[in-house]
């Protein structure tokens, strides 16, 4: 049988031996983009002979298995402590240490006439971070936009939620990728992982109508005509005569039907269609959606990852995920178990094209 194994690290010490007989629990989080991991540690102190650690402190932890090259690593700073009883209970919670104090000052800041790649490389340099990020996108044009009172963090965030992307902060470097199309910043194809039901202890399926909206439709205003313009963002369907559809407005792809309509106007038609394009990828994402509480932990899966199933219903088992959440468990009762959270992956077809070009 398999033996987990776990090392703690505070403030550079190995005190893993303290550990041994009073862990009770520790749960890891893995989170895509720049949601903080997080950790959360329960000790046995009824013995009352445990100190509270510091806020502040770095504590490292791996966690795997014995005789097994994958382990899962990671840093995080200690922000909370909690003791309760009886029985006396140590918890210590604390949240990646990657995410630096300086990326969540709020500041003011306009940029234009510029590009994605340019402003992130303006941000890490501010930060003193390495960045990367996906060809596809870093040449991106930005006619203007601001950050009001608005951390580093959450501008980003907001930033490349247009684009269908997602930022993360990994051993000092910047990273943007492209959500849901398990790539790497170089355009590189993630390698698929396989979940069998034979290792899950529980599952959870559901399932929305991915049809209920054909489109959505996002409005801007063009402050030379002082008027509302609209754009759109289609499924990518032929009509019958396998042609494109066409309209005074442009070209369409696909066909109008149940248009989802986004409530905020945009400032130019470049901004309405990037939201209209970023809410169609979620609503696509989003129309299944897939947990599983693996029995024995996975060290090796990460955010980001495809995966394909087998073992459940067609419709789950045909569908290819990616993994957007990990939660590494070990405890007393159940050892190392992994809880995996996945949504549907984007296919090329899927894509959404714009209606005028």
């Amino acid at each position: 049988m398999k033996q987990p194994t776990y090392t703690i690290t505070i403030d550079n010490k190995d005190i893993t031996s303290n550990f041994d007989k009073r862990l009770i629990s520790m749960q890891i989080t893995d989170n895509r983009g720049l949601d903080a991991d997080t950790i959360s540690i329960e000790l046995d102190d009824s013995d009352g002979k445990l100190e509270l650690p510091k806020r502040g402190v770095q504590i490292s932890v791996s966690l795997g298995w014995v005789n097994d090259n994958v382990i899962l690593q990671n840093i995080f700073t200690i922000d909370e402590c909690e003791h309760s009883g009886t029985p006396d209970v140590l918890s210590i919670r604390g949240k990646s240490a990657n995410l630096r104090d300086s990326l969540n000052e709020k500041r003011e800041k306009s940029y234009s006439d510029t590009t994605l790649g340019a402003i992130t490389e303006e941000i890490a340099k501010r930060h003193d971070l390495l960045f990367r990020i996906d060809k596809s996108i870093e040449h991106e044009h930005i006619a203007h936009i601001d950050q009001t009172n608005e951390s580093d963090a959450s501008f980003l965030t907001r930033l490349y939620n247009d684009f269908n992307a997602a930022v993360t902060l990994k051993n000092g470097m910047l990273i943007i990728f492209k959500k849901g199309l398990a790539k790497t910043v170089n355009g590189q194809d993630i390698p698929t992982t396989t979940i069998t039901r034979k290792l899950g202890d529980q599952h959870r399926f559901a399932i929305a109508d991915r049809n209920a909206y054909t489109g959505v439709k996002a409005y801007w205003i063009d402050y030379r005509q002082q008027k509302k313009q609209q754009t759109k963002a289609t499924r990518k369907t032929k009509n019958k005569n396998n042609q494109t559809n066409k309209d005074e407005n442009g070209v369409l792809v696909g066909a109008d039907g149940n248009v989802k309509i986004l409530r905020h106007t945009y400032a130019s038609k470049q901004n309405a269609y990037r939201a209209a394009r970023n809410e169609w990828y979620k609503l696509q994402r989003g129309a299944s959606q897939f947990s599983i509480t693996l029995a024995e932990g996975r060290p090796d899966i990460y955010p980001e990852m495809p995966t394909s199933v087998e073992g459940f219903k067609k419709e789950i088992d045909s569908t290819l995920w990616t993994i957007t959440r990990c939660t590494h468990s070990l405890d007393t009762n159940s050892g190392y178990t992994t809880y995996v959270e996945l949504e549907i992956k984007l296919e090329d077809d899927e894509k959404p094209k714009e209606e005028n070009e």
